[in-house]
């Protein structure tokens, strides 16, 4: 029953409800009682030759009576209940989905996509099913059970209501001991679909590559063996879920056969009437609810408690990235300072950047090159306040970007990865996201700085064709041009190019840049690039080798020293040479 103490503050929140729902069902359990007295009360003015027509019509007009009033009990408790339990999913849905949105990169580097998505719908259903069915079986088994014993006891015979309880406290011990093996085997239940469905979420989204590799049939096997496994551990949750009702049946057979035998005895030695022992053999009917509630109410304890120990687990960790609520609430970047003495991620002992100093004044822009790996995108994590635990700080305006409340400092930057996500929607909904009621001159003007627009316009439906998932339909230039508009909408005081152009050709490039350049005069930009041309016009460059600044300087200054950066830029003006004229051939 720890379940119940565990969810004690939904059940203080919704005490009036579970009040009201009680007290129905209290009057349900009463008049569920009256219908078998009534029968018993016609069965012996039959065998007494007193029943009539008008007698009869009496017990008739009582029984449409309690049923009309059973109906409207019934459907204030089931409104009362499920209500409440709809309720204590939403909050926790609604608490769940925040925490994934406040959570750092660290929380989703540990716990996949498929976990977080069982957890949020297999998990909170078993825990509403506590507040629901849980606090269902559990008042109505004490409350049907308790009134029906009671008019066992007072309109029948005490002592035949003994012994058809006698068989109760077996099912008790049952109840208890199946609880216990299913909460375990439930855990491992749990755990096992959250493998699959991140299984099946891996293999959906990469199913590009999985075609492209030729590995669609290991991939089928691949799941189809995480399908039997979870069938074989779900079968041992079954046997033992399945044992709760032969069980049950069991042990009411074994009052029936009690009643019987006794009943049988008094009805023949006059010491109760044949009508009251059918009322009696109902009454034991209407014991049968109870009996197999208390069983599925171990069951769903027991699930609903696995359940919320898995969520809380996960609503327990604390995201690396504490935000100042209360903190500055306007930015406007006059001058960025960068100064990280040493990073190293999380469970990692590697220096990830070692005294990277640099500073951006408004309007400029700053170009970011280096190899694969050398610590370009470790610094735009930093920026966007990714990590925090870093040695060294990162200012704004002489202010710590950890003064700043999150909402603020992060809508001030305009960020574009290179790969973007796109939304299953339309090229006009993807572009305004950050705002849904901006009008469709500023998107077209955005998309024009970003050179989309004339690829929109040949579109059939232009601005409302739909993207498909992840931007499936479009190219991957396409997707990063569409990626860069979405940032610009927003007018960053900060726009964040982190390779954003390694997919669009040379001459696209130099229109984005250009256009960049006339419409952020005023604003800050940086430009991580693998490509030395996407950042030759850049007020600064900064070379980044082993997690620290080789070389910095502008374009000529650095082609001047012929280091690293002279060397890629020669290699790749060669290179685009070359391919010129391969195509000219």
């Amino acid at each position: 029953m720890t379940i119940f103490r565990k969810l004690g503050w939904f059940f203080k929140q919704e005490k009036k409800s579970y009040g009201i729902a009680v007290f129905f069902l209290i009057l349900v359990a009463i008049f569920q009682i009256i219908p078998p007295k009534i029968i018993g009360n016609i069965v012996d003015s039959m065998s007494e030759n007193e029943l009539t027509v008008s007698k009869l019509a009496i017990w008739i007009s009582i029984l449409v009576f309690v049923a009309l009033g059973q109906y409207l009990f019934r459907y204030i408790w089931r409104t009362n209940i499920w209500g409440s339990a709809a309720r204590l999913e939403k909050i926790l849905r609604t608490r769940l989905f925040k925490h994934f949105m406040q959570m750092d990169q660290s929380f989703f580097q540990q716990n996949r996509t498929g976990d977080l998505m069982a957890h949020a719908t297999n998990d909170l259903t078993a825990i509403q099913q506590v507040a629901g069915a849980g606090i269902l079986t559990f008042a109505d088994s004490i409350i049907t059970g308790g009134t029906t014993i009671i008019a066992m006891i007072f309109l029948i015979d005490w002592r035949l209501t003994i012994l058809a309880i006698i068989p109760l406290p077996l099912l008790a011990v049952m109840a208890r001991y199946l609880g216990t093996k299913i909460h375990t085997a439930f855990s491992t239940s749990q755990a096992a679909f959250s493998t699959l469905n991140n299984k099946t979420q891996e293999s959906v989204s990469g199913i590009k590559v999985i075609k492209t590799l030729g590995q669609e049939q290991e991939d089928i096997e691949d799941f189809e063996g995480k399908v039997e496994e979870t069938i074989k551990i779900n079968r041992k949750v079954n046997l033992l879920d399945a044992l709760f009702d032969p069980i049950t049946s069991l042990i009411i057979g074994l009052s029936y056969v009690c009643t019987i035998i006794l009943g049988g005895y008094y009805v023949t030695n006059n010491v109760i009437s044949i009508g009251q022992l059918i009322s009696f053999i109902s009454y034991i009917a209407l014991l049968v609810w109870p009996m197999f509630a208390i069983g599925r109410l171990f069951n769903v304890i027991e699930r609903g408690n696995a359940s919320y120990d898995r969520v809380q687990i996960l609503l327990n960790q604390k995201s690396g990235i504490v935000d100042n609520e209360k903190g500055l609430d306007k930015l406007s970047v006059g001058s960025f300072k960068f100064d990280v003495q040493h990073f190293n991620y999380p469970d990692d002992d590697r220096e990830s950047l070692h005294n990277v100093k640099f500073e951006i004044g408004s309007g400029q822009t700053l170009g970011i090159v280096g190899k694969t790996g050398a610590g370009k995108s470790t610094i735009m994590k930093l920026i966007l306040r990714e990590f925090d635990a870093y040695n060294g700080m990162i200012s704004v305006n002489n202010s710590n970007i950890k003064e700043y409340a999150l909402d603020t400092y992060l809508k001030s930057i305009g960020y574009v990865p290179q790969e973007s996500f796109l939304f299953s929607t339309t090229i006009l909904n993807n572009i305004r996201f950050a705002n849904m009621n901006l009008t469709k001159e500023k998107v077209e003007m955005a998309a024009f700085n970003a050179d989309l627009d004339s690829d929109i316009t040949e579109l059939p439906l232009k601005y409302e064709t739909e993207v498909g998932e992840q931007g499936i339909s479009l190219s991957g230039g396409q997707k990063q041009r569409l990626a860069i508009a979405r940032a610009l909408v927003i007018n960053p005081e900060l726009l964040i190019l982190d390779d954003a152009l390694s997919a669009v050709d040379a001459r696209t490039e130099s229109i984005i840049l250009t256009r960049l350049k006339e419409k952020r005069q005023n604003k800050t930009t940086i430009i991580s690039a693998s490509r030395m041309s996407s950042v030759k016009d850049a007020d600064e460059i900064i070379v980044i080798d082993g997690g620290t600044i080789i070389e910095r300087g502008q374009h000529d200054t650095l082609m001047t020293s012929k280091g690293w950066y002279y060397q890629m830029t020669t290699k790749q003006q060669l290179e685009s040479k070359l391919e010129g004229d391969e195509i000219n051939e």
